[in-house]
């Protein structure tokens, strides 16, 4: 395959990288777009399957012609062959109307099924046929109806472990594989890791006028070391939270480490073996697990809820220079307060005025060490805290921390 014209493609689709199975795959798909044969893209989820169909579409007699992607794990089991082939006025409850389904609508073009492992059996037998003769009947009708479309399909599952469990068919497994694409994971393109992170730290800085990341050489090796389990979705998804909170800084490996998961990974249901089926001749079992994307999030909610335990603590350090009467004053309400709190609040200056007023018999507690003035405080009113706080002039939260760094329990 020509190297211009792959770099053309990859150009045109927005594909990053160079790895040696990256190219291949595009040359592959290349390969066959002019060729009508249906095609079987694999990988894992998230390392860009999506781009492949376009490509053979685009590249082929039929990019004049509709193309439609489909989810098929996204439809639900009750309407996924309404969804495909349409249906007929009343052929169910809430079918008012007919219906085009997405063979007929793509008429002449490409449908691209992903996911296409999720499709019920029943569904898969209507498929076949529609691959091996054009046919297909809507549902609802007995008139059978033609259509000259090709089929590019894409999984994240091994079907020949899904044939051998019994949960795809065999016969379509191999209608849809006469072409296979496999496309690589991330971990595996090497420094393609690299290139994705500085293309998305520089659209995300392009798009949202914000200052643009740069990495430490610890940071890229950790980016390269890294398994990437969600591939090329998770890297984008880490690299855009970390330009929108680290903008303008250098990322370092300690930076870097905030927004990696460290969770134990997890299996989706469609990749869970059964351990008393073995593995079909040839085959090892698939050892590769992946964490969800919510994760991430956790991730982020952690290093929220430090920013919050550190704000805490600058608040009780201010709590300590300032008596409760001048807090009040310092920081009014800023919304409508319930009355009942602005009446606690006139007690509590209540309160500190009276002990002003008592001045003459209150000690010199700023002329004391720290520790002493506590211990006195707690002495004169026997050991009732918020009484010694109040007298300190401290708040009880305060009081006790020092209480606990003084170990005057």
């Amino acid at each position: 395959m020509d190297d211009t014209r792959i770099q053309q493609a990859k150009a045109r689709f927005g594909i990053i990288g160079n790895a040696p199975a990256l190219i291949k795959a595009v040359g592959r798909a290349l390969r066959v777009a002019p060729i009508d044969l249906s095609v079987l893209v694999t990988g894992e989820s998230g390392s860009g399957k999506e781009f492949f169909p376009a490509i053979i579409h685009q590249y082929s007699p039929r990019k004049h012609a509709k193309y439609i992607a489909v989810n098929c794990g996204a439809i639900p089991e009750g309407t996924i062959d309404s969804e495909l082939f349409g249906h007929e006025k009343g052929a169910f409850t809430g079918a008012v109307t007919s219906r085009k389904g997405y063979f007929e609508e793509a008429n002449g073009g490409t449908i691209f099924l992903d996911e296409v492992a999720e499709l019920p059996l029943t569904t898969q037998a209507r498929l076949l046929r529609v691959l091996e003769t054009g046919e297909y009947i809507k549902v609802g009708s007995s008139e059978v109806q033609k259509t000259n479309i090709r089929v590019v399909a894409a999984t994240n599952v091994n079907l020949l472990r899904a044939v051998a469990e019994g949960r795809f068919r065999e016969d379509l497994y191999y209608r849809l594989a006469t072409v296979v694409i496999d496309v690589p994971p991330l971990r595996d393109r090497g420094n393609d890791i690299l290139l994705l992170s500085r293309k998305f730290a520089a659209d995300f800085s392009e798009k949202n006028h914000t200052p643009l990341i740069t990495f430490s050489d610890e940071a890229r090796e950790r980016l390269l070391a890294y398994r990437w389990p969600g591939n090329v979705r998770q890297l984008k998804n880490v690299i855009e939270q970390m330009a929108l909170f680290e903008a303008g800084n250098e990322i370092t490996v300690e930076t870097l480490a905030e927004y990696l998961p460290h969770v134990s990974t997890t299996m989706m249901p469609a990749l869970r073996i059964t351990p008393t089926l073995p593995a079909p001749q040839g085959l090892a079992h698939d050892t590769h697990t992946y964490e969800r994307e919510r994760e991430m999030l956790f991730s982020l909610i952690f290093k929220m809820r430090k920013e919050i335990e550190q704000l805490r603590e600058d608040v009780d350090r201010l709590r300590d220079t300032l008596s409760p009467k001048s807090l009040v004053k310092i920081h009014p309400p800023l919304i409508d307060t319930p009355a009942e709190i602005l009446d606690a609040r006139a007690e509590e200056v209540s309160r500190d005025d009276t002990a002003v007023s008592r001045s003459d018999t209150t000690p010199r507690y700023d002329s004391l060490p720290e520790k002493e003035a506590i211990q006195l405080a707690l002495t004169r009113n026997s050991g009732r805290r918020k009484a010694a706080a109040e007298e300190l002039g401290i708040s009880e939260r305060t009081l006790y921390r020092k209480i606990k760094e003084y170990a005057l329990e």
